[in-house]
């Protein structure tokens, strides 16, 4: 049956990827990783540092649900096969439909996998933190920025995140001026950074009485948590802390006191906040960490002569500064100015469907491009 040469035809394209993606992952090591740790774990002193045993547990976890994909993956390949194989011999066009679905599901997993294999930069694992700024525009951007958030929450529920917002300022009228908030999982600066730059809004705006196109821009600023003491001088001197009365949801507390901190460094002119937590000097705590990561992400990026992408909040928000471009009016359509990768779902992709979008960048970041200039 063609049906089924075109399918055997297909399956066999992954043998060599598979092999790769397998090779990449070191499964003999992480097997050997995870017997240490299933080791250390039946210690009676395991739980004696509960910070220490909950990354360890957590470790385990990732490490076993990665090696008993790859496995999965390697056997759905083999069981492929022998689909096919039987329905060569048994004839049958109903098992075409069986053997289909067995193939997309491999195909997705696969890719899912093998996007995993392209973490390898030093903080990809680690929980990724998101500032969105509104740019010029009013109420049109603010709005646009609350919309950029919500796409980003739904992304965070559909991967199994978690989202904790660490601080924010509500539009005059409507929407949300700037917001900094955590996400929390395997991943999650990995996956994130693809998504820092300015994003572009063309729609018929609701706040325009005449009823026109209008374009908006928010920038948004990722950068990786680093729990560990980063090696990072902060003179007294180069630095102001601003305490100020919280706002937002968060109780009756978070209203009561000036628990709110910002601190703002005069050499680089940036600014970080916080008011997530209960105490002042839980507050304080958090953004000096922020800011130690982002003086860190800065120094890399120096390095690398890349300055322009990262000092302050990512270059100006307007126009010829844009990631990706999201068209509303006339016609819908999502773009990546970057990768090419494009979607006429828009509302599907403002829903948090990103993942075509974060794979692209994933790729294309690890052939290399000559204009990753224009990103990071």
């Amino acid at each position: 049956m063609v049906e089924l040469d075109n399918m055997k035809s297909e399956i066999q394209t992954y043998q060599i990827p598979l092999q790769e993606v397998s090779a990449s992952l070191d499964l003999e090591n992480k097997e050997k990783r995870i017997e240490e740790l299933e080791m250390e774990m039946q210690s009676p002193n395991f739980w004696d540092d509960p910070e220490i045993s909950n990354k360890k547990m957590k470790e385990s976890k990732n490490l076993k649900d990665t090696v008993d994909t790859m496995h999965g993956l390697l056997n759905q390949y083999r069981d492929i096969l022998e689909l096919i194989e039987m329905g060569y011999e048994e004839n049958d066009p109903a098992i075409i439909p069986d053997i289909q679905a067995e193939l997309d599901h491999f195909k997705s997993t696969f890719e899912e996998i093998r996007i995993n294999t392209l973490f390898s930069e030093e903080y990809d694992h680690n929980n990724a933190i998101l500032k969105l700024n509104a740019g010029a525009g009013g109420t049109e951007s603010c709005d646009w920025c609350a919309m950029l958030f919500r796409m980003y929450s739904r992304w965070v529920e559909r991967k199994g995140l978690s989202l904790e917002i660490l601080d924010s300022l509500d539009g005059d009228e409507a929407g949300i001026k700037s917001i900094t908030f955590q996400v929390n999982g395997e991943n999650a600066y990995g996956y994130l950074k693809s998504e820092k730059g300015v994003h572009r809004l063309v729609r018929i705006s609701p706040f325009n009485a005449q009823g026109k196109r209008q374009t908006s821009f928010v920038s948004l600023d990722v950068m990786p948590e680093i729990d560990e003491d980063i090696d990072i001088e902060i003179k007294d001197e180069d630095i102001r802390i601003d305490t100020y009365r919280s706002s937002g949801a968060g109780g009756q507390h978070i209203n009561k006191t000036s628990s709110a901190i910002r601190i703002t460094h005069f050499p680089t002119g940036i600014v970080v906040t916080c008011q997530n937590e209960r105490s002042q000097f839980q507050n304080k705590d958090k953004a000096m960490q922020m800011l130690k990561a982002k003086l860190y992400m800065l120094q890399k990026e120096l390095n690398a002569e890349k300055l322009s992408d990262i000092r302050g909040d990512v270059k100006d928000i307007g126009w010829g500064n844009q990631i990706r471009s999201y068209v509303l009016q006339p016609y819908k359509m999502v773009k990546d100015l970057r990768t090419g990768e494009e979607s006429a779902n828009a509302d599907a992709v403002l829903d948090g469907a990103l993942d075509p979008f974060i794979n692209a960048y994933l790729k294309w970041l690890s052939i290399g491009s000559p204009d990753r200039n224009i990103d990071q």
